[in-house]
């Protein structure tokens, strides 16, 4: 029987919030688990962060700030956009919102009306298909397959515009596939997004966390396109700081200041302590970063080694810190291999149903655990393969 509180339509899909909720109690059951399916650094907000928290509180710097976000802050912004990726954007043109989830919120109702399309890469970070529903629009996939590494495909992007098209989200690198779009096929989505006349939301929360190799480029660099991007970005990633809720978008002036009462309405302000914390992450050392970035790297070449040893296909993940791997040559569907791989041998997965996907084939696998517990996880899977191998047999 419907009730008032069913006309709220725009929720993931029920299964899959089942499913999600069936393994994590599934999980709590278990003596020992191994949890590879979260999008937390498991490394700690470096202490100069927090330390700078702490002295806001004893200065009793604790009161509202503007709506857009600290002076100090934005400047600052301002400044690490243009000394990493060539963005040129004033104070004025940047927003600091409660995470990147509240600027994309912001965003969509703000830029989308009912019936309106927008096009987002997929698999995705579903936020966006609630975001936008919320907003009275339509999310229209945009499919990226591991033959391609799951980057972009300008052709695809084309072939999906309609007359009701009012939004691409470029998300590079992706999660859940950590696919970096390479340059040249950002270039050709610049010149679509100007052919078609589309604004173009540019999530780049991973940006930093880039393996050697693989390059990026922030699309609002391209000529003709700062005026037609909405830049996102984020401390919760690069910095360990999910807990802080700390997001920003950087967009052209006249747009912020039309936000400015909209985003007043959502927040008021990002949490005034976790700003100045976000103010010294970038003003601080740089050497946690590349810390963090070097463990990274060594729990991705691990797990790639370990997955081509086990027969599992992946993408090339240029960026983020996730491995979105193809377990069909197992003869499972990805959900039931999720959920017996956690339930004999303790490693927690999420299947790519949970990002928008509809195969069935592919797992996330974040590598968000010190190595020697990446290690133990690979151990553990390993020897699950070899199980479904010999019944198999």
């Amino acid at each position: 029987m419907s009730t008032l509180f069913d006309r709220i339509a725009p929720r993931i899909r029920e299964e899959d919030e089942s499913f999600r909720t069936k393994m994590l109690a599934i999980a709590a059951t278990q003596p020992d688990v191994i949890a590879m399916g979260r999008g937390d650094p498991d490394f700690h907000t470096p202490p100069h962060i927090a330390e700078a928290a702490i002295r806001a509180i004893r200065d009793n710097q604790h009161h509202y700030t503007a709506p857009t976000g600290m002076p100090a802050l934005r400047a600052a912004i301002a400044e690490h956009l243009a000394d990493l990726y060539g963005l040129r954007y004033g104070a004025d043109e940047i927003v600091v919102t409660a995470g990147v989830q509240e600027s994309i919120t912001l965003l969509m109702l703000g830029l989308v009306s009912p019936g309106d399309e927008v096009l987002v890469t997929s698999p995705r970070f579903t936020t966006y298909d609630t975001a936008v529903r919320l907003a009275g629009g339509v999310p229209v996939p945009v499919p990226t397959v591991e033959e391609n590494d799951f980057a972009l495909d300008p052709a695809e992007i084309e072939r999906r515009i309609t007359p009701r098209t009012r939004l691409f989200v470029l998300v590079s690198p992706n999660n859940p596939t950590g696919a970096v779009t390479p340059p040249d096929a950002i270039r050709q989505i610049a010149e679509i997004a100007q052919r078609h006349d589309i604004i173009v939301v540019s999530d780049e929360i991973y940006a930093q966390i880039i393996y050697e190799g693989n390059e990026h480029l922030s699309i609002a660099t391209l000529p003709g396109m700062k005026e037609r991007t909405v830049t996102l970005n984020g401390f919760s990633k690069t910095y360990a700081m999910t807990g802080w809720r700390v997001g920003y978008l950087a967009a052209p002036a006249d747009f912020v200041a039309k936000m400015t009462e909209p985003r007043h309405t959502l927040s008021i302000n990002a949490c005034t302590i976790s700003q100045h914390a976000a103010l010294a992450a970038l003003q601080g050392p740089s050497e946690p970063i590349e810390a963090m970035i070097a463990a990274y790297a060594e729990r991705r070449a691990a797990l790639t080694e370990a997955f081509r040893r086990m027969g599992l296909s992946f993408g090339h993940p240029g960026g983020a810190f996730y491995l979105y791997t193809n377990v069909s040559s197992t003869g499972l569907s990805a959900p039931v291999f999720c959920e017996r791989l956690l339930r004999e041998t303790g490693v927690l997965l999420f299947p790519g149903a949970l990002f928008g996907d509809e195969s069935d084939r592919y797992v996330r696998v974040s590598f968000l655990q010190p190595i020697e517990r990446i290690r133990e996880a690979i151990a553990r899977m390993e020897g699950f393969i070899q199980g479904l191998k010999a019944q198999a047999a």
